[in-house]
């Protein structure tokens, strides 16, 4: 499994998934900082990354677009750091590695977490 941790989030979270045995980039890393959000979903979807965020922007996209893909994991807590949701993102990962290997937005908060499988499609299109 590899994640691309969003801007949104710290670079702490790269060594501290590695540490988890998961191979993880923060985006600072991998081109241009400031880039659109499409074109980190871009970059994620052509080299395997799942998109690790605080943003609600890349489920958006998915949903207007109706893409199959990346993954996203959204944290949607107060505090994002490793130190106070690192074991349970940890843990979501683990559980979801399948759904969000085929395909997946899995929001993660301080109560439980929800998958919804790729593509995202509209009420009216079921």
């Amino acid at each position: 499994m590899k994640v691309l941790v969003d801007m949104n989030l710290s670079p702490l979270w790269v060594e501290y998934l590695a540490d988890h045995g998961i191979d993880a980039l923060h985006r600072s890393s991998v081109g241009d900082p400031r880039a659109e959000d499409q074109a980190v979903m871009d970059w994620a979807r052509e080299h395997g990354y799942i998109v690790f965020t605080h943003d609600l922007d890349f489920s958006a996209l998915l949903g207007t677009t109706g893409a199959n893909g990346p993954s996203v994991l959204q944290v949607r807590t107060q505090d994002v750091l490793p130190s106070a949701v690192g074991d349970n993102v940890v843990r979501v990962l683990r559980e979801q590695s399948v759904a969000l290997h085929d395909g997946a937005v899995v929001t993660l908060d301080e109560v439980a977490s929800r998958i919804r499988v790729l593509p995202i499609r509209g009420r009216s299109e079921s």
